[in-house]
């Protein structure tokens, strides 16, 4: 089985910074890509930003040029450093991971979620 474990999440004025941070664990053969997703109260999961194996990024449009997303293989750990926060970008932020086992499937993985909450 694979874990991922989010943290760095919490309250922050708007114009601050956060950073998250998603490490896997378990049976990890490689990890294909890792992103961000976010859902807010009411509304659908939605992609924030991605990284691959290789290093391409993928941003959604209300983040480019404030999120940056980058990975640090040793650690099979994913980042997000969110910069110019805004109260919509207030949400709960969820790590997902595209993980080859060492049976060589594939399979997607979800961590637990954390909170961040941006104050006007």
């Amino acid at each position: 089985q694979v874990q991922l474990v989010e943290s760095g999440g919490g309250l922050v004025q708007a114009g601050g910074s956060l950073r998250l941070s998603c490490a896997a664990s378990g049976s990890i053969f490689s990890i294909v890509a890792m992103g961000w997703y976010r859902q807010a109260s009411g509304k659908q999961r939605e992609l924030v930003a991605s990284i691959t194996s290789g290093g391409s990024t993928n941003y959604a449009d209300s983040v480019k040029e404030r999120f940056t997303i980058s990975r640090d293989d040793a650690k099979n750990t994913v980042y997000l450093q969110m910069n110019s926060l805004k109260p919509e970008d207030t949400a709960v932020y969820y790590c997902n991971a595209a993980i080859k086992n060492w049976n060589r499937s594939v399979g997607s993985y979800w961590g637990q979620g954390t909170q961040v909450t941006v104050s006007s």
